[in-house]
């Protein structure tokens, strides 16, 4: 792609991430939530590929009825009410058609069918920005209006969401598409304590795309894209595979790495409401996505393949490591000793 038009798309991207994420009005959220969708289209689709525009095809669809539905909404909300203020949404039939349609934007089930074939169709930083950026104006939009919201209907959302995300993540050997399943059941563990502490959910988000940024970052940087090519390539540089490995126990919620912070603080939260019984089904819900990070950990490292490997060796690169994946693999793994300081700033 013309390095100029890339430049483009991206600044669009950001400039409808800021609009959505600092306007008070509905109309100027979506017309964010907008810009964002038509500036990471080109993204998905720049290889030309018939996958690639399917994906982007599917992308278009779902994200514009979703968008039609947040604008249903919030005009729902002002015919009743007469408020266009984000977090004046007091309409119970609104809200609910507002949770269905930041839902259907971030991917949560049972409206998530999209994100796993968008993600397999896309390339790995196209990847990296729909599963972090893409996801932090809808998250935003559930922020603000957390108050209103309905407390059963995020709660079923949430578990689902964590269900299906480790179920249906167990049968895959192409690394995005368990990277996408991995990330709608990071969704669940957000959407179920948006209401009792939304502060949490965002120390989550922020936790949950700095570690997804480490592992495209470095699949992108290693070249791999299925479990396959992923067992043969420890030649390539070493190091950063063994840090490949920490950062997906990491992404697990395996204590004492990085990931285990949220977790730990959202099952605290959970059991202060009262909310026992939930807290102990998402958790044992995470270990079904537990088992495919340790299957993807298991290829990355562990397993040695056998001589009669159709791939070839890869030869080993002398070249550096990129330091913004140096600094993103040591937060990764290393911040749960300071999560005092990060929950003073946050």
């Amino acid at each position: 792609m013309n390095p100029q038009a890339n430049l483009i798309f991206i600044i669009s991207l950001l400039l409808g991430t800021t609009i959505t994420i600092s306007s008070n009005h509905w109309i100027m959220a979506w017309t964010g939530l907008e810009i964002n969708t038509l500036a990471i289209l080109p993204l998905i689709s720049k290889s030309h590929h018939p996958r690639a525009i399917e994906a982007a095809t599917k992308y278009f669809l779902t994200q514009a009825a979703a968008s039609a539905l947040v604008l249903f909404s919030s005009m729902t909300n002002a015919w009743y009410t007469g408020q266009w203020d984000i977090t004046q949404l007091t309409h119970p039939t609104s809200s609910l058609i507002l949770t269905s349609a930041i839902a259907m934007k971030l991917g949560l089930v049972p409206f998530h069918f999209w994100f796993p074939e968008v993600l397999q169709g896309s390339p790995l930083t196209t990847g990296l920005l729909l599963s972090t950026m893409m996801k932090l104006p809808p998250i935003t939009l559930l922020y603000m209006t957390s108050p209103s919201l309905n407390p059963t209907l995020l709660t079923t959302l949430a578990i689902l969401s964590t269900a299906l995300g480790g179920w249906m993540g167990l049968n895959q050997t192409q690394i995005r598409k368990i990277l996408a399943f991995s990330s709608i059941s990071h969704l669940g563990w957000m959407a179920i304590i948006i209401i009792y502490n939304p502060k949490l959910t965002l120390i989550n988000f922020y936790l949950y795309a700095m570690m997804t940024a480490t592992i495209f970052l470095t699949l992108n940087t290693i070249k791999v894209l299925k479990l396959s090519t992923l067992m043969t390539a420890w030649t390539k540089i070493p190091s950063l595979n063994a840090m490949l490995l920490l950062t997906l126990l990491s992404l697990a919620g395996l204590p004492p790495l990085t990931g285990f912070l949220p977790k730990w603080l959202i099952i605290q939260e959970l059991t202060k409401q009262d909310m026992a019984p939930a807290a102990t089904l998402i958790s044992l819900l995470s270990l079904l996505s537990l088992f495919f990070y340790l299957r993807l950990a298991y290829c990355t490292t562990i397993t040695l393949p056998p001589h009669t490997t159709n791939h070839m060796k890869q030869w080993r690169t002398n070249k550096p490591t990129n330091i913004t994946i140096s600094i993103l693999t040591t937060m990764s793994v290393m911040l749960l000793p300071i999560s005092p300081m990060i929950l003073t700033i946050v």
